[in-house]
């Protein structure tokens, strides 16, 4: 039912035309919306509940391991960019800056946060004396303006939202333990929350962040054969504890500088569940993320008022009571039909269905939003079999994208079948890399791929480098990205 609907007319089917299937559904299930300003989007309500229950789970994770939330200035003085000249080149073409405060010239121009490592550390320098002192874990949720020339919803936008962590230590090994275990805890929340299969890894000196030592990922493959970067975490080593004087006496009584590191991931991870589990009837959401597990839909027939959507109001507040998020729809301006595909295009796990027959018989019927299947079920069992029910669904979906990744996964040997791969099945080629720059750059130069993720950095699975045909030090995986 519904099929005929608006709102799947309205979508481009994601087999033709992908990024404006993508774009559809952002805009008919009103997640998003175009700003007057070039390159920024508005977050609608539905949107921002799907952020809210993101940033909840990996908050409680990031707590969880001693984390602690801040918050510091949206400005930062250009000086304090230009400390760490590495940093400070990596990110000035993005860079939006304050010229004017009032109607007074700046005698410096504010950069708007491209990331907060430089404001951070300037009162890190302030707050660290001695290794007591350590470590400190500090996170922020915060707003970021780069100034991108290409922009698409979610996932580039000229602002957009994130969480940033930035921790000290007293040691390189307690900062890279540190590095490794958020990349740990963001493998987690795409995996087990947005059911969303990635490879961490360890990016290469051309694609690390600006300013770091060492760059860990976690990369995503999308339905369109192409690459998401989905988090990062970076061992800053003392970079940036030696630019901005960050010193504390250790246990020995000597002076030495910090070790840091930073991390996080944004608002593109909606991207990312958009593309990875819709469908041409718009969203499918993971339960463990979607603003609503179940919607009740109560069948407007009879005496209705009295009997079904009575009866459609008790099973909402016993789920609601029951930490279930539903919703019920209870709109008498609109038909069934209408209704489900509307919270079919929002992509809600699951359909709950009630009508006078149901009434009778002490049952609802259950539908997946997954493959639309029915399952009637009588009401003392409501509660236990919708939980299973959800839990299907989470564990489906992910499996379903594992499935796509590895069937899209090549093993390549020689670059002529790297090339012809990228040019015409894409998805993620695994392949030796000798380490080399040149390798790399050209690569990057004749098919546009980058090396994702170093997945192996000691011993390569692979006796040869793919580019050149010399011993393979490394096992990457390349692909086209976002």
């Amino acid at each position: 039912m519904g099929k005929n609907n608006d709102f799947v007319k309205q979508i481009t089917k994601k087999s033709e035309d992908f990024s404006k299937w993508y774009i559809d559904v952002i805009k008919r299930a009103k997640l998003a919306d175009y700003s007057p300003m070039k390159g920024m989007m508005v977050i609608r309500p539905y949107g921002y509940e799907i952020w809210e229950l993101i940033k909840e789970n990996l908050d409680r994770m990031l707590k969880e391991t001693g984390h602690r939330n801040a918050y510091f200035p949206l400005l930062i003085p250009e000086s304090f960019l230009k400390k760490e000249a590495e940093h400070v080149k990596g990110f000035a073409p993005e860079v939006a800056w304050v010229t004017i405060g009032g109607n007074e010239v700046l005698e410096e121009r504010l950069a708007i946060r491209p990331t907060s490592e430089a404001i951070i550390c300037s009162m890190y320098s302030k707050w660290i004396k001695s290794w007591r002192d350590l470590p400190l874990l500090i996170n922020q949720w915060a707003n970021i303006v780069r100034w991108e020339k290409v922009t698409r919803p979610f996932l580039r936008t000229t602002e957009f939202l994130w969480q940033e962590g930035h921790t000290v230590h007293s040691s390189y090994e307690e900062a890279e333990e540190e590095t490794l275990k958020i990349l740990d805890i963001y493998k987690t929340l795409a995996e087990k929350y947005l059911a969303i299969p990635v490879i961490p890894g360890l990016k290469s000196e051309n694609e690390k962040f600006a300013g770091a030592l060492r760059t860990y990922c976690i990369e995503a493959l999308m339905p369109d054969g192409k690459a998401l970067q989905m988090g990062t975490s970076h061992n800053l080593a003392q970079n940036f504890s030696k630019a901005f004087n960050i010193k504390f006496e250790n246990k020995k009584q000597e002076i030495e500088f910090a070790w840091q590191t930073s991390w996080g991931v944004t608002t593109r991870l909606i991207g990312a569940l958009i593309m990875t589990h819709g469908d041409d009837s718009g969203l499918i959401l993971p339960p463990e993320i979607s603003p609503f597990q179940a919607v009740i839909i109560p069948i407007a027939k009879g005496n209705y008022t009295k009997s079904i959507l009575s009866e459609a109001k008790k099973i909402h507040n016993k789920l609601k009571e029951k930490g279930i998020r539903s919703c019920l729809d209870d709109r008498d301006s609109y038909t069934p039909g209408w209704k489900f595909s509307e919270w079919e295009l929002k992509g809600v796990p699951v359909r709950i269905e009630i009508g006078p027959k149901d009434l009778e018989k002490g049952q609802v019927v259950l539908v997946n939003r997954i493959d639309r299947n029915k399952i009637f079920v009588k009401q003392e069992n409501l509660l236990s079999t919708l939980k299973e029910l959800l839990n299907e669904i989470q564990i489906k979906l992910f499996n379903r994208a594992k499935d796509f990744r590895e069937n899209n996964t090549n093993n390549v040997e020689r670059f002529s079948e790297l090339k012809e791969i990228i040019e015409t099945k894409k998805g993620f080629i695994k392949t030796g890399w000798c380490g080399s720059n040149k390798c790399e750059k050209e690569v990057k130069e004749k098919t546009s791929a980058t090396i994702r993720a170093i997945i192996n950095e000691k011993n390569s699975n692979f006796k040869k480098c793919a580019i050149c045909g010399k011993k393979a030090k490394h096992t990457v995986l390349f692909a086209k990205s976002y």
